[in-house]
Parts: structure tokens; C-alpha cells; sequence
């Protein structure tokens, strides 16, 4: 009997199999690989020489897949456009915060496996969800190979839930967005770290953006960059900057 049948039917994590065969629309194989995919390092533990068995490996493989395949997806859409055009596109798909959203419509965030206590997750702008969704594009690319994944990714993903035509119009870098707006209005705007939150696997940070000295909003993120970007996000709609 094939592996994925036993997984689906018999496994002791069958469960998981079944949740992964309606996101995803087969029955997983490696069903290994799809759960340390979903596995977050705040519950992950040593397996050599400070490597953990958590999904961090499988997102950097993951994120690499997910940029390719965009990026073909781009170019053949966009067919005279330049590359600058193009990375801020592909910028707009695989921003965390857009992958955060895809995570959550999959369906990813409802099986990621991770301590709350230490993550934190009441925080809205954590990357867990993002992370683990590129580590489950890793996981499906070592299970069923790159030209499955790429159809996967192109079919189940940006068919139904990425309309690339209104992230087009949409201005995703805010932080670029309001330091020009305060160039044009001879505005000082800067970032401070407000609080920096060292857990066992993890460090959140607090930044709040000052413009000529008055603070316009606050972001938060296991990224001190990422922060800065949610920070300038909630500036750009606290001074209504909209061009």
C-alpha cells in the first residue's frame, strides 16, 4: 500500500494528513517534512551543534522556491517592464506581511505548532505565519519536486488568492513612502527601539516612528527592520499619505 494512503488512513498523525490533503489537494508523502515545516523553533529543540529541528531550514529553501517561481510569473506577465518594476513586485507578493495573509487563508496558521507563551502571538505582525508558510513550500519541493511545486504555487496559490493586477496599484514601502512625504514637507522623521523582548528563541522588537518629534505609530516584529516597515505603515495612515 502507498505511503501517502498509510499516512492518510493509518498514520498516528493522520489527522495532519488529511488537514494538509484538503489545503493542498493530494496526500502528502514525507509527511516528516510537513511537519517540521510547521514546527516553530520556540518549540523546537537541539539537534547538533546549535542546529534546531525547527522550520527555519525548510523557510530559507522555501523562500527561495516561492521567489523563483514569482519571478517567472512576473516576467512573463509583464513583458516590457523593467527589473526594477519587477523586484518591487515581487517584493509586494513575498513581503511578510502579504505572506502572513496567504498563510492565514491557506489555512497554515491554524496547524503551525509553537509555544505561545514565548512567541508571543498576540502580537498581529509576528512572521510566524509567513515563516511557516515558506517552510511548507520547502517541505512540498523536497516531497513532490520543483515543477510540481511550481504549478502548485502558480494554480492553488496565486490563481485564487494573489490578484497581482491591484498589488500593482498598491504602494507597499511605506517606510520609503514617508520619508518622502517628509522630504517634500521638511518633516524630521526617525525610528526608535521602544522595547527589545529576549526570549529563550527569540527577540521581539517595539520601534516607534517620530516625525520632527511628535510619535505617529508603532510597530513590532522579531525583526528590528520589519518593526520599523509596520512602524511607517500605521504613520503613513495616521498622516492620511496616500501618494
Amino acid at each position: 500500500m502507498p505511503l501517502r494512503f498509510l499516512n492518510l488512513y493509518f498514520s498516528e498523525h493522520k489527522k495532519l494528513a488529511r488537514s494538509l490533503k484538503n489545503m493542498l489537494g493530494y496526500i502528502p508523502g514525507n509527511l516528516a517534512l510537513y511537519k517540521l515545516a510547521l514546527r516553530h523553533k520556540s518549540v523546537a529543540s537541539d539537534v547538533k551543534k546549535g542546529v534546531k529541528n525547527s522550520n527555519e531550514r525548510l523557510e530559507f529553501l522555501g523562500d527561495a522556491i516561492l521567489g523563483s517561481v514569482i519571478a517567472e510569473v512576473l516576467f512573463k506577465k509583464f513583458p516590457f517592464k523593467d527589473e526594477g518594476f519587477l523586484t518591487e513586485m515581487r517584493s509586494k507578493i513575498v513581503n511578510r506581511t502579504h505572506l502572513n495573509q496567504l498563510s492565514k487563508k491557506l489555512g497554515i496558521g491554524d496547524l503551525i505548532d509553537y509555544n505561545v507563551r514565548i512567541t508571543n502571538q498576540q502580537n498581529k505582525n509576528s512572521s510566524l505565519f509567513g515563516d511557516a508558510f515558506e517552510a511548507m513550500i520547502g517541505a512540498i519541493y523536497l516531497d513532490k519536486g520543483y515543477e510540481f511545486t511550481r504549478k502548485l504555487i502558480i494554480h492553488r496559490i496565486l490563481a485564487p488568492f494573489v490578484d497581482i493586477d491591484h498589488l500593482e496599484q498598491t504602494e507597499s514601502n511605506f517606510k520609503s513612502k514617508l520619508l518622502e512625504w517628509a522630504q517634500r514637507e521638511g518633516k524630521e522623521v526617525s525610528f526608535e527601539v521602544i522595547a527589545d523582548v529576549a526570549s529563550e528563541n527569540s527577540r521581539l522588537f517595539t520601534v516607534r516612528v517620530l516625525v520632527s518629534g511628535e510619535e505617529m505609530g508603532q510597530g513590532q516584529d522579531y525583526s528590528k527592520k520589519n518593526a520599523e516597515k509596520n512602524a511607517a505603515e500605521k504613520a503613513c495612515s495616521t498622516l492620511n499619505i496616500v501618494s
